[in-house]
């Protein structure tokens, strides 16, 4: 019975997600109200707001990016931070998205890119996820190293996340996407690791 319930609820919390998306692509993200979305959607504000607490979180929910700070707290003995965040980007770019999903990312891109509102609040999460990943390194590196690392990291992964969904809404295929984002997955970490003279002496 619980199990019936968690399925009930997740479909009730993507067909909120799904309908706002579509109001927001067709008349934009300030135009929409709350109290439409939720009509639309037949349920009411207050269940609405048990699965999205904000406007912004309607867009926004997944949006933050990796979970940085899990994936290097969580990398196996051994494995430096780099070396445990190119593999997780590797596992990304090589795997086959469904053509649903991208539909759905890119309407997603779309409707920040049109609010600036959106990208405030984009650029609130992303910050929170780079202060967590110095967080976490500043037990190997201390506070200041690891504020560093985490803002190069961070503007890195960030210009991968930009230049893969320019892709998308430049019309790529997710298999040439895919492909290019291997590439710049591999650029972007051999200049993390090497800094600027890894281009400089190529």
């Amino acid at each position: 019975m619980a199990g019936l319930r968690e399925r009930k609820k997740e479909q009730t919390r993507q067909r909120i997600a799904a309908v706002a998306l579509r109001l927001f692509g067709e008349r934009g993200f300030d135009a929409v109200t709350v109290n439409e979305i939720a009509e639309a959607a037949e349920v009411a504000k207050a269940t609405l707001f048990a699965y999205f607490p904000t406007k912004e979180s309607l867009v926004l929910n997944g949006v933050g990016g990796d979970d940085l700070a899990g994936i290097v707290a969580r990398r196996p003995a051994g494995r430096t931070c780099l070396e445990a965040l190119r593999a997780h980007h590797r596992a990304f770019a090589a795997g086959q998205t469904p053509q649903a999903d991208l539909d759905e990312l890119v309407a997603r891109v779309r409707v920040i890119q049109d609010s600036p509102a959106l990208q405030a609040a984009a650029n609130g999460l992303l910050y929170q996820q780079r202060q967590a990943l110095a967080r976490v390194l500043s037990d190997e590196y201390g506070p200041t190293a690891a504020a560093l690392m985490a803002a190069q990291i961070a503007a890195s992964l960030l210009t991968l996340q930009e230049t893969y969904f320019q892709r998308l809404l430049d019309g790529a295929s997710a298999e040439d996407a895919g492909r290019a984002l291997a590439q710049d997955v591999e650029l972007a970490f051999d200049l993390l690791e090497h800094g600027l003279n890894h281009v400089e002496g190529s």
